[in-house]
């Protein structure tokens, strides 16, 4: 199932892929090893008493109960991360009966096979709860396994959209590689105020010059209805993801809830993953989707879309349940040959719904593959090749349809053609130097942003620089260094509300930057940012030696971190004492976060994906690395 890159591939990403090929060659092979096993073993209701298969059955209609007692149908799992106070998530409360209805005219039945919990950053964001954020999404994949652990199911739907949703259940998908699963999007809400407009009143807000009221106005007219936020944050790039990796229906990505098309979509999802079973002619297990080749695309799509941060963690972890790694080497030297194709927000003014009507993903996936940058030949859930992911769903007298997609740009300040890039490179950097190594989204910052050299200022919580701001004690050239924000200290949040402060300082006409080892907002904007570093400042990296006044040089275009001067060149820095983080009892038990101190304790480092889960062979085998050493 798993191949090296051949055809017409670009070099580098040939390269690339092969590496992870090599690298991963133990831990994918015992982790395809597991699926075949699976598969002859653990087949659907194997094993089982009369009593275990009545009690799954007990509560379906007669029809259903016949369909699988006496024609032995197939039934399709469906789980789900729906809740009504998501906007991203409240369409999929009607979901399940769509499905329904599309099995049972296959001749099949579907039931709900569990629901996972899906949190909103958006929410959380500068509070309490965002610390269980990234930990959430293993709680979803443990709840995506025990959803499926019935072993009643002959394939399954995943239905999720948001930041952690979508990788964890992708992650807690793969322990069941042998079954087809099919990923159903619910797509964005409609278009409300800018984001650009929005981002404005917020800076507005932050240096006092309107007030709540004004705030609270834009963000609802920004927030206001069901579906994803319309930015190109994390769920829209996990929206983008599934698809370049064949894991959606093609084209369903950005399709709106209420479309007629979406329904139509849902229901062909249903059907599709039921064509693929074991038992018929086109068995594609999921393991067979996700090798090498399709996390490589998944790779190449989010750096020629400016797509999140968050997915050089996300991705990591979500290969490395596949038996697969990568790090961030690999995203930087595929970045360094990936041209940028969407201008979307926060690294332009449209929105996805804008990406979408002007060519979006379809478009796309076309330029990149006719650029070479792309394998083509892979398995998705549409069939054999990503070309079917060049097509677009239309509604034909009632009836899905799939055409091709633009072959010219509908919009070209939006979507451009791989001959013509918005910028040769893509959005994302690794930067590496005595400070440790990090990350950094350079498709939002300006050139003239992209070096930064000034004296520190060090927090150990974001309300600190808070507070600093609001006491005017930032107002100059300064490099912020955020520390004990990674996922052993605490949970690695995301510190989106830090935002609208350093781009008012910037804006002021100061250099400006962050460095920290934690999360910035998947929409990471125009203020350059080093994130993700590591080693984090808990577990005694650089970060928890800088002192205020150390001189700071951050260059985005040499892919360079590093503490400048004499502290640095005569040894100084290297013999300091780390900084050590302050013990707040109730910090680390309100909100619930207590019940996720195993995961604080045991979580791998963000470059190995953050996860405190042994999410595959290539874990395990690194743990018994670490236990024997």
């Amino acid at each position: 199932m798993s191949q090296a890159a051949s055809g017409n591939v670009l070099a580098v990403v040939s390269a690339v892929t092969q590496r992870i090929v090599e690298r991963s060659r133990v831990s994918r092979a015992a982790y395809l090893a597991r699926c075949e096993r699976a598969q002859q073993e653990l087949g659907p209701l194997r094993g089982m008493s009369c009593a275990n298969i009545a009690h799954g059955y007990a509560a379906l209609p007669a029809d259903d109960k016949l369909r699988l007692r006496v024609e032995h149908a197939p039934n399709l799992g469906i789980v789900t991360a729906y809740n009504d106070m998501l906007s991203a998530h409240q369409p999929y409360e009607r979901y399940p009966a769509v499905i329904r209805e599309a099995a049972r005219a296959v001749g099949a039945v579907a039931q709900v096979a569990g629901g996972v919990p899906a949190m909103c950053d958006g929410i959380t964001q500068g509070n309490a709860g965002m610390e269980l954020s990234l930990f959430s999404r293993d709680a979803i994949a443990m709840g995506t396994a025990v959803a499926l652990s019935h072993n009643t199911f002959d394939a399954a739907l995943m239905l999720g959209v948001c930041d952690k949703i979508v990788p964890g259940l992708l992650m807690g998908a793969l322990q069941f590689g042998h079954l087809p699963i099919v990923f159903v999007p619910a797509g964005p809400m409609a278009s409300g105020l800018s984001n650009k407009e929005k981002a404005r009143v917020r800076q507005l807000y932050a240096t006092g010059q309107v007030g709540r009221d004004a705030l609270l106005e834009a963000e609802c007219a920004a927030y206001h209805g069901a579906g994803t936020c319309t930015f190109y944050g994390t769920a829209n790039s996990n929206q983008f993801l599934m698809e370049i990796m064949g894991l959606h229906m093609p084209g369903s990505a950005f399709v709106h809830p209420d479309s007629g098309v979406r329904d139509a979509l849902t229901a062909a999802a249903a059907q599709r993953a039921l064509a693929l079973i074991a038992r018929g002619s086109e068995y594609t297990p999921l393991a067979s989707i996700v090798d090498e080749r399709a996390i490589v695309n998944a790779m190449v799509g989010l750096l020629a879309t400016g797509g999140s941060t968050n997915h050089t963690i996300h991705l990591v972890a979500m290969a490395r349940a596949a038996g697969i790694i990568i790090d961030w080497n690999d995203f930087d030297e595929l970045s360094a040959a990936t041209p940028l194709l969407a201008r979307v927000y926060p690294n332009g003014s449209a929105d996805v719904n804008h990406f979408h009507a002007a060519g979006g993903v379809a478009f796309v996936i076309a330029q990149l593959l006719e650029a070479g940058l792309l394998h083509e030949d892979v398995n998705t859930v549409a069939g054999r090749g990503l070309k079917h992911y060049t097509r677009e769903p239309v509604m034909v007298d009632g009836v899905l349809r799939w055409r091709d997609g633009p072959t010219v740009s509908g919009d070209a300040s939006v979507v451009a053609p791989a001959r013509a890039p918005f910028s040769q490179e893509g959005g994302l950097r690794l930067m590496a130097g005595n400070l440790g190594r990090g990350v950094i989204k350079v498709s939002a910052v300006s050139d003239e942003h992209r070096i930064v050299q000034a004296p520190a200022r060090v927090f150990d919580s974001q309300e600190a620089l808070q507070a600093a701001f609001d006491a005017d004690e930032l107002n100059r050239d300064v490099v912020a260094v955020v520390r004990f924000q990674g996922p052993n200290a605490n949970g690695m949040p995301e510190l989106h509300r830090l935002t609208p402060v350093l781009g008012a300082l910037q804006d002021a006409g100061h250099k400006v930057a962050l460095v920290t080892d934690g999360r910035m907002s998947g929409a990471s904007g125009k203020v350059p940012a080093v994130i993700h570093v590591g080693p984090e400042a808990l577990a005694g990296g650089p970060l928890a030696r800088v002192r205020d006044g150390d001189i700071i040089r951050i260059d985005a275009v040499a892919g360079t971190l590093d503490l400048v001067g004499d502290s640095a060149v005569q040894g100084e820095f290297a013999a300091r004492a780390p900084a050590v983080a302050q013990v707040d009892g109730f910090a680390n038990f309100s909100m619930g976060r207590g019940l996720f101190g195993l995961f604080r304790r045991h979580a791998r480092g963000a470059e190995e994906g953050g996860s405190a889960l042994d999410l595959s062979e290539a874990d395990a085998i690194q743990t018994g690395a670490a236990v024997a050493q």
